[in-house]
C-alpha cells in the first residue's frame, strides 16, 4: 500500500531538505512527544529560534512529519512502500533513508500510542456466522439453497461511553466467494508496478 500525500502535506515537508539529519531526527522526536502529550507552542518557538525560521514553518514541518509517520504506522506499510510513498516529495536518497529509519525505529511505538487514543470510528470486535440450508419447499421437494448470515460486532465511543453494536448481513456462498476474490484482486493490483507508477504521479 502506498500513501497518497496531499499538496498541503508535501508543502509542509518541503523544508526538510534545508536542515541536516540531526534536525530531522529531532523533529521526529518532537512529533512523537506531541502524539503522547499534545502540541506545545513553546517547543515550536524554541525550535524556530534555533533554526532561524518562522514558527509556522516548524509547526507545519512537525505536523507533516507526524502525519507521514502515523499514517505509515497505522497501515503498517513495508519499507519498499514507504520509500515509494516519499518518492513524490523529490527528496535526496539520503533524506529518504533518514525518514525510513525514523519510521522503522518508531512505528511500533506509534502504533501503541494510536491504539490508546479514543476514536469515534467503529472498530471490529467480533464476527458471528451461521449457515442455513433450505432443503425443500412446498413448490420444490428437493433443493439445496444455502444462505450465510453474518453478525458483525463493532465497538466504538459515543458521548464518552464505550458501546458495542451489531450489523446483520446475509448473502449466499457464491456472492461471498465473488466478493472475496474481487477484494483479493484489488489488493494484488495495489502492489503492482503499474499501480505504484500511478500513485507516484498523483498530484
Amino acid at each position: 500500500m502506498l500513501l497518497v500525500l496531499s499538496e498541503e502535506h508535501k508543502e509542509h515537508l518541503s523544508f526538510l531538505p534545508q536542515v541536516d539529519a540531526a534536525v530531522v531526527g529531532e523533529f521526529g522526536r518532537i512529533a512523537l512527544e506531541f502524539l503522547r502529550r499534545g502540541t506545545s507552542p513553546k517547543i515550536y518557538e524554541g525550535a524556530a529560534r534555533k533554526l532561524g525560521v518562522s514558527v509556522d514553518m516548524v509547526q507545519h514541518g512537525v505536523e507533516g512529519l507526524m502525519f507521514l509517520m502515523t499514517e505509515s504506522s497505522k497501515h503498517m506499510i513495508s519499507e519498499v512502500d514507504f520509500l515509494d510513498s516519499v518518492l513524490v516529495l523529490g527528496f535526496s536518497e539520503e533524506l529518504n533513508q533518514i525518514l525510513l529509519q525514523l519510521y522503522l525505529q518508531h512505528h511500533a511505538h506509534i502504533r501503541s500510542i494510536l491504539s490508546q487514543l479514543p476514536s469515534n470510528q467503529p472498530a471490529y470486535h467480533n464476527l458471528e456466522w451461521r449457515l442455513d440450508v433450505q432443503l425443500a419447499s412446498r413448490a420444490v421437494r428437493q433443493q439445496v439453497v444455502p444462505m450465510l448470515t453474518l453478525r458483525l460486532l463493532l465497538s466504538g465511543v459515543g458521548d464518552g461511553v464505550c458501546a458495542r453494536r451489531g450489523k446483520v448481513l446475509q448473502t449466499d456462498p457464491s456472492t461471498l466467494l465473488h466478493l472475496i476474490s474481487t477484494l483479493e484482486a484489488a489488493l494484488a493490483a495495489m502492489k503492482s508496478s503499474h499501480a505504484r507508477r500511478i500513485f507516484r504521479n498523483i498530484k
